[in-house]
């Protein structure tokens, strides 16, 4: 969410500024494409951009064709097709196979105000819509289609593009040291929501983390539950201090459905503890949920190391693309 924020606040600030700015989406795609349905680029008049529509010379092209028609299009959108093979009729000048469309619309002032209800949209995590077609460009108050995106066509020049801002993911990191650290600054490149739990307020790791968006010291791991939200867009990690705060705060969201939940630790540890906790009486299908030790297996050692490894795990259960993934916690690994 924050290259989506981003990306709106630098056509608005374009926009008040009495410039336009022209926006370019993918509105599909297929097979391997570069650009995905809903990346997205600003192009302003000086020629600096703000974000991207995926990379390569088929980006370089339509930011040169959208430079070229700021100053003579009007505010009508089009479609542009790229087919990223070499003897197509419509070449993006890759060969990478799979096609790509493109919705090409000139913002103005007039669009201004639409452009701000998106972004307060985005900063207040409210769901929102916005749609683009051959005449208009609006948010929308309601959309009963659940669907990321979609583009509708009604003959050559009219369509309807459609897209709805994802919910924000909300990362929990609890403990706050070295990794921590680590983790914050790398996934907050992935648009995700960081916030940090830590008892320990004088931890220079803390002072120093200026990647997550909420920073809370906690008087105990106890009341942990109370901080969290319990819904399956959320992701937590936990990497507190030692083996029995860990064991606390696994105690207290064991009953949880997270969409990830892992526990930082050696093979070892963690197997310890999986042990004492099944003695404990927590039940065997809430302790398989929980993924330890955390990460995926690249032998990763400095907490920049196991921030990667943690966060390609956290991107595989996102992007659904983690079938080997998943494990119990019988089948424990050191990392």
């Amino acid at each position: 969410m924050r290259k989506e924020l981003e990306l709106w606040q630098f056509i608005a600030a374009r926009l008040k500024r009495g410039e336009n700015v022209m926006l370019l989406v993918v509105a599909e795609s297929s097979g391997s494409s570069p650009g995905r349905a809903g990346y997205k680029m600003a192009v302003a008049s000086d020629g600096e951009l703000c974000g991207s529509i995926g990379g390569g010379v088929m980006e370089v092209e339509l930011v040169e064709r959208s430079r070229a028609m700021l100053p003579t299009r009007d505010g009508s959108a089009f479609l542009i097709n790229q087919v990223h093979q070499k003897d197509s009729p419509d070449p993006s000048g890759m060969i990478c196979s799979g096609w790509q469309t493109v919705v090409v619309k000139r913002l103005s002032s007039a669009d201004l105000e639409a452009v701000i209800a998106i972004i307060v949209r985005i900063e207040q995590r409210d769901a929102n819509s916005f749609e683009i077609s051959d005449l208009r460009f609006q948010i929308l108050e309601s959309n009963q289609d659940d669907s990321p995106s979609s583009l509708s066509r009604k003959g050559e020049t009219e369509f309807r593009y459609v897209e709805r801002v994802p919910r924000v993911r909300n990362l929990y990191i609890i403990g706050g040291g070295h990794c921590a650290l680590a983790l914050s600054e790398l996934m907050s490149k992935l648009d995700f929501r960081i916030a940090i739990f830590d008892d320990r307020p004088e931890l220079n790791t803390i002072e120093k983390n200026d990647f997550a968006d909420e920073i809370k010291i906690i008087d105990e791991y106890e009341r942990i539950g109370e901080h969290i939200a319990d819904n399956n867009d959320s992701y937590v990690v936990v990497m507190t201090l030692g083996y029995a705060s860990d064991k606390v705060v696994i105690k207290w969201l064991c009953e949880r459905e997270f969409k990830y939940f892992g526990v930082l630790g050696s093979k070892a540890k963690m197997a310890t503890l999986m042990k004492e906790l099944r003695e404990e009486g927590i039940p065997e299908e809430q302790l398989a949920r929980i993924r330890t030790p955390i990460g995926i297996p690249i032998n990763s050692r400095t907490p920049e190391e196991i921030a990667v490894s943690i966060a390609a795990e956290i991107i595989a259960v996102k992007n659904g693309a983690e079938a080997t993934s998943s494990r119990s916690p019988k089948a424990v690994r050191s990392m």
